[in-house]
């Protein structure tokens, strides 16, 4: 064998071996299985798989800013201001899945207040669990499903409690059941302190263009109690609602005054306008020293506007009038503009 055919030989030997460990290196590992986030269409739009659960979640939220205007018509102190400019930020986590008792819901509301860069505050606005029609943690009570809320009062004090409800419901029919931890203060007789607790119940029923609620609550440390009604109709272009409240005496549920009436009526102009003028008549809005209603009236009218600006972008601008009989009158409302997610 010659010396040109051995090198020849140990070159294309060489060759083979270098391609081979070329060939290994540029081999990629195996890609790992990715789990795609899927949409969960049983409980409504917006909801999606957790990865690797069967449980369903669901953000949502918004993002409001504020601007805030009060004239009293007697003249406001000069070191007060006649405007302040709020902003608030909410987000809701929302879970559910199907269990042996029907859904299992899970509710995280988180809402921050900002008046300025150093006045904030982070609360949890709720936060229960529901299953079966049971719920039980810190949530909204009935109180809180007035009218619109711009011209009326129909509660008092704080609407959000550590509650332990039931409610049975239908389309059309809804009955419950509640037990409110009442831990704040308020208005209240002499010797009562504020560590209490409530009981409220209702009923509420929706039958073609009507519906409407009876509420009632019992306030245990003070011993009184009210009773709230609320009628909605359809009627003409819009929708009228109306409201009446007693109340025996102070407790937390509603203290404004003895007894109260309002009425709203919501025209929706167009796919994006909305008026609703108002009015709200309080009489006995007076107490004693027992937490007994002795006198007085007032009454509150106004109009709010409601704009529809784009998908998930609205405002809304309220302007309120309100008059006591042995008080000063006053002039309020308020600009908002708030992003829907």
């Amino acid at each position: 064998m010659s010396i040109k055919t051995i090198l020849f030989g140990s070159v294309a030997a060489l060759a083979a071996v270098s391609g081979a460990h070329a060939a290994d290196a540029i081999v990629a590992a195996e890609p790992e299985p990715v789990e795609y986030v899927r949409v969960c269409d049983a409980y409504g739009t917006g909801y999606f798989y957790i990865p690797g659960t069967e449980t369903c979640l669901k953000i949502e939220g918004y993002i409001r800013f504020q601007l805030n205007v009060s004239q009293n018509a007697g003249g406001r102190d000069a070191n007060d201001s006649d405007w302040d400019a709020v902003t608030r930020g909410q987000v809701t986590f929302q879970t559910k899945n199907d269990t042996e008792y029907g859904t299992l819901t899970g509710v995280i509301t988180l809402r921050t207040n900002a008046d300025n860069a150093t006045d904030q505050k982070t609360t949890l606005d709720e936060g229960y669990i529901d299953i079966a029609g049971f719920r039980v943690g810190k949530q909204y009570s009935w109180w809180d499903d007035d009218l619109s809320g711009e011209t009326d009062t129909l509660s008092s004090n704080e609407t959000t409690h550590n509650s332990i409800r039931y409610q049975y419901e239908t389309d059309r029919f809804a009955a419950g059941i509640s037990l409110d931890e009442l831990e704040e203060d308020y208005v209240e007789k002499d010797g009562e302190g504020p560590n209490n607790f409530g009981v409220a119940a209702q009923v509420s029923f929706k039958s073609g263009a009507f519906s409407g609620y009876l509420l009632g609550s019992y306030d245990t440390d003070n011993e009184e109690g009210a009773i709230r009604a609320i009628l909605y109709a359809d009627i003409g272009p819009g929708t009228l609602g109306l409201a009446g409240i007693w109340a025996s005496g102070a407790n937390y549920y509603y203290e404004e005054s003895e007894w109260t009436v309002a009425a709203e009526y919501k025209v929706k102009l167009t796919d994006k306008w909305a008026v609703t003028p108002a009015f709200q008549y309080f009489d006995k809005i007076d107490l004693d020293a027992n937490g007994d209603f002795t006198g007085g009236s007032a009454y509150t009218t106004g109009v709010t506007v409601d704009y529809q600006i784009a998908e998930n972008l609205r405002s809304k601008v309220s302007v309120q009038y309100h008059d006591e009989e042995d008080g000063d009158d006053e002039t309020f409302g308020f600009l908002r503009l708030q992003r829907d997610f």
